[in-house]
């Protein structure tokens, strides 16, 4: 029974979010269309382990949420006293035609489009997002935008409320609207494949639905606006940080650092093609190179070398700069502080990082800094206000045990060296 719930969980995850899209476009109510799909999931949870899962399930999913939708519209009418049958809904309930992908991708692009429309603030933007098109729990929600869980749902409800109440179009934009649309667009899709990359709950270190799901939606972008730099940014910095993930884990399941990476398990493919969409994306563009362009330049220059010695951290350090330039954030200027160690010079490092606000991995890296110095017993400090608020059973939070572990064990033999000091 197990085994065929999983294999039930498995579809329903792949198939929801395209059930939700396409389901929005024949309802007209983000709300309504979310609760549809879910007492949809219910019912196939109940039914499928059973009698297994039907040839077409899209389908199956599709047709049970409009059944749900009208039952939740007849209840709501009902409560209210006014008649409605939902009739305008009937005859797409007996459709057993599965719809076409290309339409299937258009449904996408407009809920992509919708989440992101400007009546919306950028945080709104991005908790629909990762809401509606990933799934993602309003815990999870909350600790990408570093609020909390009932601030989350509050906006998400607020957010929905809004669509509904301004009649925001479920549509993909006309041209002329795009450029004010398309930073927004592309900021959700970055934090998408960031929730899933770097999860802030659970036990793994990678999530590869979520971050699958964002180059999906990456690539549907892409093929909507080939001729834009920004999209071919954003996909080029997501396929050249995905190409390393074969080798973020050991066979143990735990973190192997950049430095110690088997890069004969990096993906060659995607780097290449990442490469040349950064390189179609710089050539395209007329003026300073944007944010993405430049995080995807870092990656580029991580990625196309054969060792980690070979590395230029000097021209990272140099595009880190100019991120920091652009669009200033705590992670850029970590990426910068690290830059800046690998050259050689842990001193400025070190002042570097004085500047940058605190955080678990300002900690992890001030702790790397301070060991490399020789100060033992400061790291070993660092690394315990690091954990302090780490997720328990996460690997990245064994990686740094084990690391205040090894510093521990050289400040105690720094100590006993201390007392007893060679003679003669």
């Amino acid at each position: 029974m197990d085994q065929r719930y999983d294999a039930v969980a498995e579809t329903i995850r792949i198939e929801g979010t395209r059930i939700l899209a396409t389901l929005i476009r024949t309802v007209g109510d983000v709300q309504l269309a979310e609760d549809a799909v879910q007492e949809a999931t219910l019912a196939a949870l109940g039914a499928w382990p059973v009698t297994g899962v039907p040839p077409e399930p899209r389908a199956w999913l599709t047709v049970t949420a409009r059944r749900k939708a009208i039952d939740i519209i007849r209840r709501e009418r009902a409560r209210a006293g006014k008649e409605r049958d939902g009739s305008e809904l009937i005859e797409l309930t007996t459709t057993k035609e599965l719809e076409a992908d290309d339409v299937v991708q258009d449904d996408l692009l407009r809920l992509i489009f919708t989440c992101c429309h400007p009546a919306l603030s950028p945080p709104t933007r991005v908790a629909l997002a990762l809401r509606t098109l990933c799934g993602l729990s309003s815990a999870q929600i909350a600790g990408v935008l570093l609020t909390t869980e009932v601030a989350t749902t509050k906006r998400l409800t607020r957010a929905r409320q809004k669509i509904a109440a301004a009649r925001i179009p479920y549509r993909v934009p006309a041209e002329a609207e795009l450029p004010d649309r398309l930073p927004a667009v592309c900021a959700v899709i970055h934090s998408l494949y960031t929730a899933g990359h770097a999860p802030v709950e659970g036990e793994a270190a990678y999530d590869v639905d979520v971050c699958a799901e964002a180059i999906r939606l990456g690539e549907l972008l892409h093929s909507l606006l080939p001729d834009q730099p920004m999209p071919s940014a954003v996909l080029a910095l997501l396929l050249l940080t995905e190409a390393r993930r074969p080798a973020r884990l050991d066979e143990h399941g735990e973190v192997v650092t950049l430095d110690l990476q088997d890069r004969g398990r990096w993906d060659a493919e995607l780097i290449a093609r990442g490469v040349a969409l950064l390189n179609d994306s710089l050539q395209r563009s007329n003026r300073q190179a944007d944010a993405y362009q430049l995080q995807a330049a870092i990656a580029a220059e991580h990625d196309r070398v054969p060792s980690y010695a070979a590395t230029d951290w000097r021209e990272i350090q140099r595009l880190y700069g100019l991120l920091i330039e652009i669009a200033p954030s705590p992670a850029a200027q970590l990426g910068q502080v690290v830059a800046t160690a690998e050259t050689g010079d842990i001193t400025s490092a070190l002042a570097q990082l004085d500047a940058v606000p605190r955080s678990p991995r300002w900690h992890a890296v001030r702790g790397e800094l301070l060991a490399r110095q020789g100060g033992y017993a400061e790291a070993v400090a660092e690394l315990d206000e690091a954990l302090e608020s780490a997720p328990a059973n996460h690997p990245e939070r064994a990686h740094r045990e084990r690391r205040r572990t090894l510093f521990r064990r050289h400040a105690a033999e720094q100590s006993r060296a201390a007392e007893h000091p060679p003679t003669g």
